[in-house]
This record gives C-alpha cells, sequence and structure tokens, in this order.
C-alpha cells in the first residue's frame, strides 16, 4: 500500500534542465572551452558532480570541480531570476497527497544550494515536503537507489510503499532499484525510454491510480 511520494525536482517541479545547461555551457566558455546542450543530455538526473564532470571527461577538459560548480551556481542564480516557474500540477498533486494522508519527501540529486534557488524563485517553501535529500546528503548518485532509500527512511517508510515521480531514465532505474512504484513525468524523455509504472507529461496530467495503489 503506498504511504510516501518521493519528487525528484528537475523536470517534475521545475524545469530547470535547460537553465542548468545554458549556466553550465556558460561556465565551460568562460574556461575557453565550447559545450552543446547535448553533451549533458547523457547525465540529467545524475547530480551535478556528473552533469559538469561527466562532459569535462568526454572532452578532455581537466576542471577543479568544486570551482567549477560554484561558479556554475552563481551563474544559474543569475539566469533563474524571473524566468523560472513551477511545473504544472504542482500544488494540486502536492494537496492530492496531503489529503490521502501521505508523507511527501523532496529527492532530487542536486546540491543543496540549487534545490534553495529553484524553490525560492518559485516560491514553493520547504515546508512543503515533510523531507527534503539532496545530492550533499548522499554517497551514490542515480541511478543507485541510495537517494530514494534515504529520503523513505527519513520519512519512516519503507520505499516500497512509496512512489517515486522521476523524469529521467537515471531516476526510475534508480527508484527501481529502490523497490518503489514510479511516475514517469515524459517532459526530458519518452514513455518508451523511461519505462516507469505509470506515465504523465506533467504532475497536471498524473493519473490518479499512481497514488491509489
Amino acid at each position: 500500500m503506498i504511504q510516501g511520494v518521493l519528487f525528484d525536482m528537475d523536470g517534475v517541479i521545475v524545469d530547470s534542465e535547460r537553465f542548468i545547461c545554458e549556466a553550465a555551457i556558460r561556465m565551460f566558455a568562460e574556461m575557453g572551452v565550447a559545450m552543446k546542450p547535448e553533451d549533458f543530455v547523457p547525465f540529467i538526473g545524475a547530480g551535478e558532480d556528473r552533469y559538469i564532470g561527466g562532459p569535462a571527461e568526454r572532452h578532455g577538459v581537466r576542471i577543479d570541480l568544486p570551482k567549477a560548480k560554484a561558479r556554475t551556481y552563481a551563474i544559474y542564480g543569475e539566469v533563474i531570476k524571473g524566468r523560472l516557474e513551477p511545473l504544472p500540477g504542482v500544488t494540486v498533486f502536492l494537496g492530492r497527497c496531503r489529503a490521502r494522508g501521505l508523507r511527501t519527501a523532496l529527492a532530487s540529486s542536486a546540491d543543496r544550494i540549487k534545490v534553495e534557488q529553484n524553490l525560492s524563485e518559485i516560491g514553493l517553501p520547504e515546508s512543503s515536503f515533510d523531507a527534503l535529500v539532496c545530492g550533499t546528503d548522499i554517497v551514490r548518485k542515480k541511478p543507485d537507489p541510495e537517494i530514494f532509500q534515504t529520503a523513505a527512511a527519513r520519512l519512516g517508510l519503507d520505499p516500497r510503499h512509496c512512489l517515486v515521480v522521476e523524469d529521467a531514465v537515471n531516476g526510475v532505474k534508480a527508484a527501481r532499484a529502490a523497490g518503489a512504484k514510479c511516475l514517469g513525468i515524459t517532459g526530458s524523455f519518452s514513455a518508451e525510454k523511461l519505462q516507469a509504472d505509470w506515465h504523465a507529461e506533467d504532475l497536471a496530467h498524473a493519473p490518479e491510480e499512481c497514488l491509489e495503489w
């Protein structure tokens, strides 16, 4: 029986992929390295260490990862001003969860600074969730299940009694590895690629049955 819902952030709560991509491209450009959006696609959902480090490795670029991330986040904070908005249905779906007595957690592979930037920009307080887990709270990133296992534990739940809401292939794999059911949001990848238990274009169109098992 479902007892909790674990939300990814990027592509589920907010559509920030294009903004972090823009920020990362600008960061690399400052280093004299030309990157394209497709360079980052394989690393979506795997956390900023891999999102920035992965393309650097593929291009043979040596970077100071903490400094590169800090600069990327600084640019990102500028990029999202007045542009970042919550995706359709977020507040209503959270209300549906509360009405059913389900506990909720935000489980994002992003570093906490990015989580805070996003929630602040869209006006969604951290108190909207019963727990928050970010990339700096875990060791192994998606597709490893650690983030969802940690989020479920902070809710006092078994992951097998949780629904994960994800938009990335790595995230769906992590949800399955944790033993959770998964609602795949098809903004970044098709339903065929996600292979989740249920699919919807956004939370406004989430099927009722994903909260009824």
